[in-house]
């Protein structure tokens, strides 16, 4: 696993004074924000894109956010994040806007069906529309 630069940690913590953090840095929200990043990053150390490539797409899906009404406050940095991780793996056709569709509503599913604090399991009928 890639170690956190200090310096990198500061300079995202400024830069999005929203995100919540504690001594060592910026810290995940919810378990699935560690997921995104860690997708990321699995996908990077495997080649799929050089670091200033995401860079340069998060920096794009941000701005359009902004544009569209994005207080920008922090709390959606990682729905970008996601949004952005999506786009890249769609862009490197690694897969399709439709299956992570397809995969997105299936996910849906399967949570609606299942009662709070229980695993969320996916099942074939799930990807039926």
């Amino acid at each position: 696993m890639t170690a956190i630069d200090p310096v990198a940690a500061r300079l995202a913590v400024q830069a999005n004074p929203g995100l919540p953090t504690d001594p060592a840095g910026p810290v995940f929200r919810e378990p699935w924000e560690a997921q995104a990043f860690a997708m990321a990053l699995t996908l990077h150390e495997q080649g799929l894109f050089a670091w200033g490539e995401w860079a340069s797409m998060l920096g794009e899906t941000i701005k359009s956010a902004q544009a569209a009404g994005d207080p920008d406050t922090g709390d959606t940095y990682y729905h970008h994040w996601l949004a952005t991780l999506e786009r890249m793996v769609a862009t490197k056709a690694v897969t399709t806007q439709a299956d992570l569709t397809s995969h997105r509503d299936a996910w849906e599913r399967a949570a609606a069906r299942t009662p709070h604090g229980l695993p969320i399991e996916l099942r074939t009928e799930d990807f039926q529309s």
